[in-house]
């Protein structure tokens, strides 16, 4: 693993669905291994830290392999809607641990197609999560970093964080969604200049290129976070889950074979318990109680 323009403004395992109680009887595992990821729930958002910040974050296989493992139980905890990824000391991610990648990948082909291709999986469960995923930048998210920060549905971002591919500047090459997500985002020119140069954008310039939802003073990021994810919290879980399924489709396909699959989610919808649930709560001018069904 190597490592729409935005806008600037100035944010349990325990209960299930219907408010009775679950008891889950598998204990979370023992860990021998460092917290290199930790997970935290409030209101509605799980919180998934990076958390090696003597290193800026930087990526290993525990890391790694932590950072699934949260996305996973994201997933299943149905009392999340939202999905905050960020980084402690106050950086997002500074990409592979370059002293892991000197000693275990440089020169040994099949172990360098093993971490892009695990990293890249990973990296990508944050775009096909069922929920939204939102990358949350200050300091540093380069190289693998920056991969992780667009493999998110969005991103908000400090203004004077440091952003950008930058593997050229060690003549490495990025394995985990430079060049088939940057393009999306930014178009091919564009593109091409980040990976070429190493460049590092600001963050006011990665919401003015598109790379950003929202850039905000770094001391106004919490706010910004979450005036931004309010909106996300109180939707269907299950038709926030199939729009974004669909959605992610939208460049991947003809017209024709895109409006069948408009079509097709769209009657999934209308057959969902929350559609007649919404529809009936705006007729009846109340709130509407989703069964996410």
């Amino acid at each position: 693993m190597n490592p729409g323009c935005g806008r600037r403004i100035g944010e349990s395992d325990g209960m299930t669905k219907g408010g009775t109680m679950s008891v889950d009887l598998q204990p979370e595992p023992v860990r021998t291994e460092p917290d290199f990821v930790q997970y935290e729930v409030a209101d509605r958002v799980a919180t998934i830290w990076l958390n090696r910040p003597e290193v800026k974050n930087c990526v290993n296989w525990t890391l790694l392999q932590q950072f699934g493992e949260a996305l996973e139980r994201a997933e299943r905890d149905p009392d999340v809607r939202v999905v905050l990824i960020r980084g402690r000391g106050h950086t997002f991610c500074a990409g592979a641990d370059l002293k892991m990648l000197d000693a275990e990948f440089l020169g040994t082909t099949n172990n360098s197609v093993e971490i892009a291709q695990v990293s890249a999986r990973i990296w990508g469960r944050a775009f096909s999560l069922a929920k939204p995923t939102v990358a949350v930048v200050e300091g540093y998210a380069v190289a693998g970093g920056f991969e992780l920060m667009i493999s998110c549905d969005f991103a908000v971002v400090a203004d004077e964080a440091r952003i950008g591919d930058y593997h050229i500047r060690r003549a490495l090459f990025g394995g985990a969604g430079p060049i088939y997500r940057l393009p999306r985002y930014i178009g091919l020119r564009r593109t091409k200049e980040l990976l070429m140069t190493g460049k590092l954008l600001s963050g006011r310039q990665c919401a003015d290129w598109g790379l950003a939802n929202v850039s905000a003073p770094a001391d106004e990021l919490d706010s910004a976070v979450a005036e931004f994810i309010a909106p996300m919290k109180d939707k269907s879980a299950f038709t926030m889950r199939i729009t974004k399924l669909a959605a992610n489709r939208g460049l991947d396909g003809d017209t024709e074979t895109l409006i069948a699959l408009e079509s097709m989610t769209c009657n999934v919808a209308h057959q969902s318990n929350d559609a007649r649930e919404g529809v009936q709560a705006f007729l009846q001018k109340r709130d509407p109680i989703w069964t996410d069904s």
